[in-house]
């Protein structure tokens, strides 16, 4: 199967991937040793779950859908695994499998949710996002540390690449979903259909494509790859606790959009996305390296991405319509 065009996704991924470059690059003026490759590699390190998150949410936004629970479910996944392993000594493999299934099963209901009972997926995520939120203060309110011998190994283990510089294993985790994920959605029919859905779903239905099974397959898909992001972040963090990961639905959403994938559905590309979240990261490296300005900088920064991505979204959306 031939795979979809760059042109067929949005121009706007060159704008993104050329104001990473433009961002670290004044990174790189601007402050000593921000050129040094091992920022470049943390860059990946402490956004390898914001990644897998973002590329997950990626499919679901276009299809043009939404899923606003992510960062709950991550934080129930860190939870769950933080209490299994820590208070019932559950073996870490063990731990990981349901944490993996737990993370699938809740995006498969909210997708039969969206789907089966054409309930918005607004409403369905956001109790969805109620729900594991609450859940995560129901297996606990206080902070459990987790100090078991193979998520101490695992998260202190690096992968020396030249010199002094390492990534963490969960970057290459991360990475191999953005490879999985790049070849679902440009070589498979299963890609095709999710594109085809987002572009018109009556279009689609009328094709005969399995609209339904697609449609379902996509929220759980997405549960999956945030149970995926839900480890990577236990690894990054070893605790679980009932406020981690917030605000977490909203960075994969602006890295998507940000990265080139309409909200309004049937056009979007996963490496965008990754593009996208490595400006996020760009943005935060440069506000630790000045040392002066506020974190919360970086929110303020975000909105004025998100609004001038979605502005130039809307003008080659209409620019191409009129060509149409």
């Amino acid at each position: 199967m031939k795979p979809l065009k760059l042109k067929q996704m949005n121009s706007t991924i060159y704008i993104t991937i050329g104001l990473f470059f433009l961002l670290y690059l004044f990174g790189c003026i601007r402050y000593p040793g921000f050129s040094s490759p091992q920022v470049f590699c943390n860059l990946f390190i402490d956004n390898a779950f914001l990644i897998v998150t973002a590329v997950g949410m990626t499919f679901v936004i276009i299809t043009g859908g939404i899923d606003i629970s992510v960062g709950s479910v991550i934080a129930l996944i860190c939870m769950v695994i933080a209490y299994l392993v820590e208070k019932l000594k559950v073996d870490p493999v063990i731990a990981l499998l349901i944490a993996l299934l737990i993370g699938t099963s809740i995006g498969f209901i909210q997708g039969v949710l969206v789907q089966v009972f054409k309930i918005q997926p607004f409403i369905v995520t956001f109790a969805g996002m109620l729900f594991a939120r609450g859940m995560t203060a129901v297996i606990s309110t206080e902070t459990i540390n987790i100090t078991n011998k193979f998520f101490m190994n695992l998260a202190n283990a690096r992968i020396k690449l030249f010199d002094k510089t390492f990534i963490a294993p969960t970057v290459i985790i991360a990475l191999l979903v953005v490879a999985v994920s790049y070849y679902i959605a440009n070589y498979t029919s299963f890609g095709r259909c999710v594109y085809a859905i987002g572009g018109n779903e009556q279009s689609a239905v009328l094709m005969g494509l399995p609209v339904a099974k697609v449609k379902i397959l996509v929220y759980t898909l997405n549960g999956f790859y945030s149970a995926i992001a839900g480890i990577i972040f236990c690894l990054y963090m070893l605790s679980g606790y009932t406020l981690h990961a917030q605000g977490v639905e909203m960075d994969a959403i602006a890295s998507s959009v940000i990265g080139g994938t309409l909200l309004t559905g049937g056009v979007g590309n996963v490496i965008g996305t990754v593009f996208g979240v490595l400006i996020l990261g760009t943005i935060q490296s440069i506000l630790s390296f000045d040392g002066t300005l506020n974190s919360w900088w970086t929110r303020i920064f975000i909105g004025i991405l998100l609004t001038i991505f979605i502005f130039l979204q809307n003008i080659l959306t209409k620019n191409r319509n009129k060509v149409a």
